[in-house]
């Protein structure tokens, strides 16, 4: 018996082989830090939640359209309105049981085999996976000299004659680097150059940036591209609803007709409770996320001044989300107390697992040598968390 030749060549989710490891080792008693997690620590709002419940309550529990109720496209419309001056019809919208399920679909709607994607690593592990799964080429382009960002230069060096998307993620995940409306424009400017290449737009965190940044979105600073740009976004990692499952999209009539066609052949429609709670998180308060915003600065703030008292580590201060990306080539070659010696971000993360800290590696985002580190966590967890790590790389020699 074998699998297709595309699904193995797939590697597994790094992040999910760290859950899996911390998940065994919970189970046997460790105390562990947990740093590795892609979700906010806050409660959906009680709001949200009482949406839900009432659509439980009133009988909103049957089958919708695959793509979503005409309630939350119109609060997607309006969301997309309200916060990045974007104008869509309801055909242009696509709601999904999550945003992964819905950025898959949308590059398999417009790749062939063969197909070249560029991607700017440090990179989101699936972005990378989703590629390879319908056949198409990553072509990876490294951030770490432009403060994670990739430039104009960097983009007009990386098309090729295969070329037919590029990824963007901002606030990205996972160094937080945070693309400006100037910086945006001069991809937009090399885009209209070439006519076949699409554009997603990952905005997962849109409001999550720091230090009264104004987040820009790729269709709003270049509106004569919307043609070819998808807006993908959702209301897990803003609203703290990772568990309801609502991802969804404002693209071109052609692009997310395509994403509906494959819907209605591989997807059911999203959870109809989850739908109504989702409009409420759209349309409802939205107070909260400055306060939540804060906390995350305060947390960043926090965690930077920690890591720099680490000999070997240096972090560049991210601009959104809620991770660091500190670099850790200081630590690669030197031995831990039981001689083994740190080859890669890997061997650092397994040592620090060892000492009840959870980090991800950097090889998981196709960049070495760094690894990933949540503040979606306590202060009190990062205190410990770091202070574990200080001990553990003070015992390397």
């Amino acid at each position: 018996m074998a699998l297709s030749i595309l699904t193995e060549k797939l590697k597994p989710s790094p992040i999910v082989e760290i859950f899996d490891k911390a998940i065994a080792l919970r189970s046997e008693g460790a105390d562990l830090v947990d740093f590795s997690a892609g979700e906010p620590d806050f409660a959906t709002p009680a709001h949200i939640c009482e949406a839900g419940i009432a659509a439980i309550r009133n009988g909103v529990t049957r089958y919708t359209p695959t793509d979503g109720t005409k309630a939350i496209k119109q609060a997607v419309i309006k969301k997309f309105r309200r916060d990045n001056g974007l104008n869509f019809k309801p055909s242009q919208i696509i709601v999904s049981s999550g945003a992964k399920p819905l950025l898959a679909s949308a590059i398999q709607a417009v790749l062939n085999p063969g197909d070249e994607v560029i991607l700017p690593t440090p990179l989101w592990a699936s972005h990378f996976g989703m590629v390879e799964s319908v056949g198409a080429k990553p072509v990876l382009v490294s951030t770490v000299e432009s403060q994670f960002k990739l430039s104009a230069e960097s983009l007009r060096q990386a098309i090729g004659i295969r070329t037919r998307l590029l990824i963007l993620c901002s606030p990205s995940n996972p160094t937080g680097a945070v693309y400006s409306a100037t910086e945006l424009d001069a991809l937009a400017r090399v885009v209209r150059e070439y006519p076949n290449i699409l554009v997603i737009s990952d905005d997962l965190y849109e409001h999550i940036v720091f230090d009264e940044i104004d987040f820009a979105t790729l269709a709003a600073v270049a509106p004569d591209l919307s043609d070819r740009i998808l807006t993908v976004n959702g209301v897990s990692k803003c609203y703290a609803m990772t568990g309801w499952r609502i991802g969804f999209s404002g693209g071109p009539d052609w692009w997310s007709d395509g994403i509906r066609a494959l819907f209605s052949q591989t997807n059911g429609g999203p959870s109809s409770v989850s739908q109504a709670a989702a409009v409420a998180a759209l349309t409802g308060p939205q107070d909260f996320l400055r306060e939540w915003r804060e906390i995350y600065q305060a947390r960043r703030n926090f965690a930077l001044s920690g890591l720099s008292a680490i000999d070997g580590l240096r972090t560049l201060c991210p601009d959104g989300a809620f991770y660091l990306f500190p670099h850790c080539g200081e630590l690669i070659g030197r031995k831990t107390p039981r001689g083994r010696i740190i080859e890669s971000s890997s061997d650092l993360a397994t040592y620090f697992l060892d000492q009840g800290v959870v980090v991800v590696p950097g090889s998981g985002f196709e960049s070495e040598p760094f690894f990933r580190l949540s503040v979606a966590t306590s202060r009190d967890e990062i205190d410990e968390g770091l202070k574990r790590m200080k001990n553990a790389v003070d015992a390397l020699s």
